[in-house]
């Protein structure tokens, strides 16, 4: 991911559903991305009442609970959070992209847009930059998901 973010636009967010799955793993470095990801919303207008947060032991797990509060229907976008930290093997990547192919294969098959939030890192270090640190990664993903709700609404019925 690059580290320049795109410029953001104005968006109200008042209408709009979010679902939020976030993983218990990395407890702290999620929670970060949770805070600032509600503060994005939030600041845009998305009510508390409209986001639905969901909690699941690991980034592995997440896309099973992604594609459950899809089928509901019940959301205007979906937003995936986790945490993936390198170690002595390449299983963060491993998983990593297990979880990115499955969040895709939920939004394509649905309808429903889903904001992959799951940071894959080398480092702690590099983790926490984007979790916690200089690079407001939540913010983003708020911003992505309130263009991606707007967009869904934006196009519902058109052919």
């Amino acid at each position: 991911m690059s580290q320049a973010s795109p410029a953001t636009r104005q968006i109200n967010g008042a209408k709009f559903r979010i679902g939020v799955v976030a993983s218990r793993f990395n407890e702290a470095l999620v929670e970060g991305l949770l805070a600032q990801l509600t503060a994005g919303l939030k600041k845009a207008g998305v009510k508390t009442g409209k986001i639905k947060l969901v909690r699941v032991p690991g980034s592995h797990e997440v896309p099973w609970a992604v594609g459950r509060l899809a089928a509901s229907r019940g959301f205007d976008c979906l937003v995936a959070l986790g945490v993936l930290i390198g170690g002595d093997t390449n299983h963060h990547e491993l998983v990593g992209q297990s979880v990115s192919h499955a969040l895709q294969r939920v939004a394509l098959d649905t309808g429903i847009p889903v904001i992959n939030g799951v940071i894959v890192a080398d480092t702690i270090a590099q983790a926490r930059a984007r979790c916690t640190g200089r690079l407001n990664r939540g913010a983003e993903f708020a911003h992505a998901a309130l263009a991606m709700a707007g967009l869904k609404i934006s196009l519902k019925g058109k052919s």
